[in-house]
């Protein structure tokens, strides 16, 4: 007997719109009009907001219905029910432009993630202040650029960065540990699809050295956050966080090196998700169908 090892093409749809009777209905009954079948499908209702969220995985049997023909077809649908919506091809991986300065731990973790396929991401650059991680980046054969930044140059260098978002055709913007604020300007162009990771010490060790200073107080837990950039600073949706105990037989440096490894595996996470577009925002705060 022959195996079939045909594989049909597959899809991702995410919907936010105000929540009424019949969503639900309306999105299966255009993916059996489309010869579709859902694999995976999640929802949720926010009662408070009066507001519905919505994630569908499918595959399409039909061959000549291709991405474009999918989306001009749930036009309809999505006027009807006011919904913002996102309809993506699932295995297309986001092209991801990467932003560090001198600490390479969460940069480290996203390139040999990527490399090994765990990640559904492309990275076509690496942007650094410093040239301190030039070499670990070019080991994996992704592109260095090295973009110094001063109080003189700051709009200069966020206009470069912002250049090859555009020629790159860059999908999502992770700043791994890249110490330099961005401009409200930036951040407003880059809404939605820029994640930044930091420790979860704020706001009570705010400043330089915020692991020492913790080190210091005797804290008893060491944690992380990732999150979308927006205009105020490190208080933008949270998409991930996490913590790991720590104790007083830790040094400072060993409770650093805790502090790193939550702030790579929050921060991977977060990029994973995003790239599955498994994070909705809603306002302030975000959905995320895991």
């Amino acid at each position: 007997m022959t195996v079939s090892t045909s594989k049909h093409p597959e899809y991702v749809l995410t919907i936010v719109c105000p929540d009424r009777p019949g969503i639900v209905f309306s999105v299966s009954s255009f993916l059996v009009h489309c010869s579709a079948n859902i694999l995976e499908s999640q929802q949720f209702d926010d009662r408070d907001e009066d507001r519905f969220f919505m994630r569908v995985h499918f595959e399409v049997y039909d061959e000549a219905m291709t991405l474009e023909r999918l989306r001009t077809a749930f036009e309809p649908t999505a006027r009807t029910s006011q919904m913002e919506w996102h309809l993506w091809a699932a295995e297309t991986p986001y092209r991801t432009l990467i932003l560090v300065s001198r600490d390479g731990h969460c940069l480290n973790d996203l390139l040999y993630r990527q490399s090994i396929g765990a990640l559904p991401i492309d990275i076509p650059a690496v942007v650094s202040n410093h040239r301190d991680l030039e070499r670990l980046v070019t080991s994996y054969d992704v592109p260095f650029h090295h973009v110094p930044v001063t109080a003189d140059t700051k709009a200069d260098a966020e206009a470069q960065i912002l250049a090859l978002v555009d020629s790159l055709g860059i999908d999502l913007v992770v700043l791994a540990r890249y110490m330099q604020i961005l401009s409200d300007d930036a951040c407003r162009t880059l809404a939605g699809k820029a994640i930044n990771i930091h420790h979860s010490f704020l706001p009570s060790f705010k400043g330089a050295r915020p692991y020492q200073q913790a080190f210091e107080r005797g804290v008893k837990l060491v944690g992380a956050t990732a999150h979308y950039v927006t205009p105020d600073l490190d208080e933008g949706p949270i998409i991930e966080q996490d913590v790991t105990r720590v104790d007083h037989a830790l040094s400072g440096p060993q409770l650093v090196a805790a502090g790193r490894d939550v702030e790579a595996q929050v921060l991977s996470r977060a990029v994973r998700w995003h790239a599955q577009t498994r994070v909705l925002l809603n306002g302030n705060r975000t959905v995320v169908f895991r």
